[in-house]
């Protein structure tokens, strides 16, 4: 397997791993709503419905958050390959090494370390349409891009 199908398999890990979470916490504050029952403490029964309302709500903007960052993921093309910085790009520099895709953090493939970024973020806004031999300033420190794949 190609580095860039493997980059691009451990975001889509990432993004299930997320989905999975946020779905068994939704879950949990349904079957908690389900399960309140009226006691002789109306308010603290209200309030307490009312706490839970929000942690579902809250819940809710993260599921619409990750399929968003879903839909973003599935525009990556692993085949396609470029001289020139875009979505589904590896970038090799001289400080660190990018994947452009979403933002997953720290991935390893083999012995070589990337971070997977949103092209909305900073150093991804900076490295968006670059080619190899580009010199890169981010927060005032250079770096050079090696290769772009």
């Amino acid at each position: 397997m190609n580095v860039k199908q493997d980059l691009y398999n451990q975001c889509l890990e990432f993004v299930e791993n997320r989905l999975q979470s946020v779905q068994n916490t939704i879950n949990e504050i349904q079957e908690s709503l389900q399960s309140e029952t009226k006691s002789s403490a109306g308010d603290k029964h209200e309030t307490g419905r009312a706490m839970l309302q929000l942690e579902r709500e809250k819940a809710g903007n993260q599921l619409a958050e990750i399929e968003n960052t879903k839909q973003i993921l599935f525009k990556v093309n692993t085949d396609r390959s470029t001289n020139i910085v875009g979505l589904g790009s590896i970038i090799y520099t001289t400080k660190a090494n990018y994947y452009i895709a979403i933002s997953a953090g720290e991935i390893k493939v083999g012995n070589e370390k990337f971070y997977a970024i949103s092209a909305n973020t900073p150093i991804g806004q900076l490295l968006a349409g670059k080619t190899t031999g580009s010199v890169i300033t981010f927060r005032e420190e250079s770096f050079k891009i090696t290769n772009v794949i």
